[in-house]
């Protein structure tokens, strides 16, 4: 059974990033806006921290302190800025799939880095995206051709979170072509590998102190050591990286639907008509209660999927459990976010598009934060396929080019 009360040490970790997201993010997440990043002293500190490493095996380098402890601190991040989850230094996605993709050395070896005294100048990025969706068969445009001693990559990457920062990269690429979503490789390559370019940096619809964009590999080469090939089933390997990479996304989305709320809460009970606070009235109160139930029920959710994991370390439950509450976590989420802050705009009335207030800021990261990691439809698909008792197929579940390329 699941316990919805965190250990005191969950606690006191939970009110240091806290305390951190009040001070250090949300009095100035217009200036990062602004920015479109982060200044250094606030990446130092979340380092110092550890952030970027509190999901990650004590055995690769990692702080070892499971899922649960990482959405809980997950949420407070986003509560004081959405976009400064995806804009702090560290493995971020690359260390997930690193682990998840690759062997127990290979792991150690790629995250070495961002466990240095330098590490908060330091990010990882996955290549997923497709800038050209293959025609004509599943699978990506974007190739591995097996040479003598190693693979040569060819194609372009889009919608890369920290393509521009990132010193190193899992890229994903068509091994196989006859065997489509089954016939897909991950390797390892650096920044300043030959062949591979950075290209320019999007202007997106929120999120913006985080960076998207994307790389091209024109002959990149890279030895047989860089393919992470760290389980017999790559492709079960490659849902399950998807998976927990959504559920902290997710837990993000719990910290925005927060946050929204918030503002909105307040503004209600101090925004008078008619002689009384509009909260007042019923048509607003009963909107303001639904809000308050998405946050806590989507809390509820992550928290369980992230406890599910959690047990499954400990050779407790099963995969399928773990997924199928992954799943209904991330995609109630999602929705939800996008209500606390689609309502939060229509609460303020015209105030609500005006930029003297956040919450549409807020509306505009929920929109985008919900087409990072997974979609709520291809988490839905997920629930569905693990509910029925179906074979999980990459096509429908993964955020492949042709249903929607997804900020990873």
């Amino acid at each position: 059974m699941i316990s919805f009360q965190p250990t005191e040490d969950q606690k006191l970790m939970a009110e240091s990033v806290a305390q951190f997201a009040r001070t250090a993010l949300r009095p100035k997440i217009r200036a990062f806006e602004s920015a479109r990043e982060l200044p250094d002293d606030v990446r130092k500190t979340a380092h110092e921290l550890g952030l970027g490493l509190v999901a990650l095996p004590e055995s690769v380098g990692g702080a070892g302190l499971g899922l649960t402890t990482a959405v809980l601190l997950e949420e407070e991040i986003a509560w004081g800025d959405p976009a400064a989850p995806f804009a702090l230094a560290g493995p971020g996605a690359f260390g997930l799939a690193v682990v998840e993709l690759g062997t127990e050395e290979q792991a150690k070896s790629a995250l070495a880095p961002f466990t240095a005294e330098d590490g908060s100048r330091r990010f990882g990025a996955v290549a997923w995206g497709e800038k050209k969706p293959n025609a004509g068969r599943p699978g990506f445009s974007t190739t591995a051709t097996k040479e003598k001693d190693g693979w040569r990559l060819d194609g372009a990457k889009a919608y890369v979170l920290n393509a521009d920062r990132a010193d190193h990269f899992v890229v994903f690429a068509q091994v196989d072509e006859d065997a489509g979503w089954r016939g897909v490789g991950a390797f390892l390559v650096a920044k300043d590998a030959r062949g591979l370019t950075v290209t320019e940096r999007a202007r997106t619809l929120g999120l913006d102190a985080a960076s998207f964009g994307g790389i091209e590999l024109s002959g990149v080469v890279v030895p047989d050591s860089a393919r992470l090939l760290g389980s017999s089933d790559f492709t079960a390997s490659l849902v399950r990286f998807f998976a927990k990479n959504a559920l902290l996304v997710a837990a993000r989305g719990v910290g925005l639907s927060r946050a929204a709320f918030e503002v909105t809460r307040e503004y209600v009970d101090t925004r008078k008509a008619f002689g009384k606070p509009i909260g007042h009235f019923q048509a607003v109160a009963f909107t303001v209660a639904d809000r308050a139930m998405d946050v806590d029920a989507s809390r509820g959710l992550v928290w369980r999927a992230a406890a599910a994991w959690d047990a499954l370390a400990r050779g407790e439950g099963s995969e399928n459990d773990a997924l199928l509450l992954t799943a209904q976590a991330i995609a109630f989420t999602h929705e939800a976010a996008m209500r606390c802050g689609d309502d939060g705009v229509q609460l303020h009335g015209g105030a609500g598009f005006m930029r003297d207030y956040p919450v549409e800021k807020l509306m505009r990261d929920a929109k985008q934060l919900g087409l990072c990691g997974m979609t709520a439809e291809q988490a839905d698909q997920l629930a569905a396929a693990v509910t029925l008792g179906l074979p999980i197929d990459p096509a429908l579940v993964l955020p492949t080019p042709e249903t929607q390329n997804v900020f990873i």
